[in-house]
């Protein structure tokens, strides 16, 4: 079985590792503590205390193991070959979007990291997808969910 490889950036890849062990040093034992006080509150199969830290607990098991694969599996992202006006993963990009010229600004970054909400999208996303290869001046067709977009590229720059 061939496993998935995760791109990501040095920084990306830090602040996984970070998690994980928040997680593994601190939040698994305030769950453990929790479970106990909840134990002591009696009957367990009408403990809402007790059922709320045991899930909580196999949601961090949960994302534990998934941090430890991508971590393992972590292709970190090497820029140097790459054109400085070419769109890459690590890269930012800035385009405006034709005709009204509303200016956006994204990072491309491996899925493990993206945060769309602080303009860092995942290299899978129609948007990256559409953009990754093209340089500053190119005008690219963007098909999402919403409808086309026809934007130019303005800017291209390292993260």
């Amino acid at each position: 079985m061939v496993e998935k490889v995760y791109p990501m950036t040095a920084e990306g890849k830090v602040k996984l590792e970070q998690e994980l062990e928040e997680l593994k040093t601190v939040k698994r034992g305030e769950i453990i503590e929790r479970i106990k006080i909840a134990r002591g509150f009696g009957d367990l199969s009408e403990n809402s205390e007790y059922e709320s830290a045991k899930d909580e607990q196999a949601f961090v098991e949960g994302r534990i193991t998934t941090l430890e694969t991508m971590i393992r599996f972590a292709q970190i992202i090497d820029n140097n070959g790459v054109d400085k006006d070419e769109v890459s993963i690590g890269k930012t990009v800035t385009f405006i979007e034709l005709p009204d010229g509303e200016e956006e600004e994204y990072t491309i970054v491996g899925s493990a990291e993206s945060d769309p909400f602080s303009g860092k999208i995942s290299n899978d996303s129609p948007i990256a997808q559409a953009l990754l290869g093209k340089r500053v001046d190119d005008e690219v067709i963007i098909s999402t969910p919403g409808g086309d977009m026809n934007v130019k590229i303005t800017k291209v720059s390292p993260n």
